[in-house]
C-alpha cells in the first residue's frame, strides 16, 4: 500500500527585514502601476515623461539628463530625439561648448507635464480622503523615510 508523501506546512525562514522589503516592493509597484494608469498622455513611454518631468527643472546637457534619470546616454539619445520631434523639447547651443547643446522643455512640454500632474494628484487625493486621519498621519510620518530610500 502507498502512502502519501508527508506534506510539511512552508516555513518562511525570511527576516523581518526581507518580508517588510517584499511587501514595500509590492506595494510601491501597485501604486506606480495605479498612477501610470492616470498618465494625461499614454503616447509618451515613462523614460520621455520622466525626462520632460526632470526639464521642467531647467535645461540641461543631455548628458546630466541621461544622469539624472539613470539612463545611459544612447537611451536618452533616443527619448531626446522622440521628444524633440513631437515638439515638446528644444535644443540649443551649449554657451561655452560648442560640441554639446542644451536641452529644454517647451510650452507643449510644461502643458503635457502640468496636465498629467494635476490628473495624477486629483486620483492620489481622492484615495487619501478615503483613508481614516491615523492611516494619513502614518503617511505622513513615513514620507521622510520613503524620500531616504528614493535618494539612496
Amino acid at each position: 500500500m502507498a502512502t502519501e508523501p508527508q506534506r510539511h506546512p512552508v516555513i518562511d525562514h525570511s527576516s523581518p527585514d526581507e518580508l517588510l522589503a517584499s511587501s514595500l516592493r509590492m506595494a510601491v509597484m501597485r501604486i506606480a502601476r495605479r498612477l501610470r494608469a492616470e498618465r494625461s498622455d499614454e503616447t509618451l513611454g515613462l523614460s520621455q515623461m520622466s525626462a520632460l518631468a526632470s526639464l521642467m527643472h531647467g535645461p540641461l546637457s543631455p548628458t546630466a539628463l541621461a544622469q539624472i534619470e539613470r539612463i545611459q546616454p544612447p537611451s536618452m539619445t533616443r527619448v531626446i530625439a522622440a521628444l524633440e520631434t513631437r515638439g515638446l523639447i528644444s535644443r540649443d547651443e551649449h554657451q561655452h561648448d560648442k560640441r554639446q547643446s542644451i536641452i529644454a522643455i517647451t510650452e507643449a512640454g510644461r502643458e503635457i507635464i502640468d496636465a498629467d500632474r494635476v490628473r495624477r494628484k486629483a486620483w492620489l487625493v481622492e484615495i487619501l480622503a478615503t483613508l481614516s486621519e491615523p492611516d494619513r498621519r502614518i503617511l505622513r510620518e513615513a514620507l521622510p523615510v520613503l524620500e531616504r530610500i528614493t535618494n539612496s
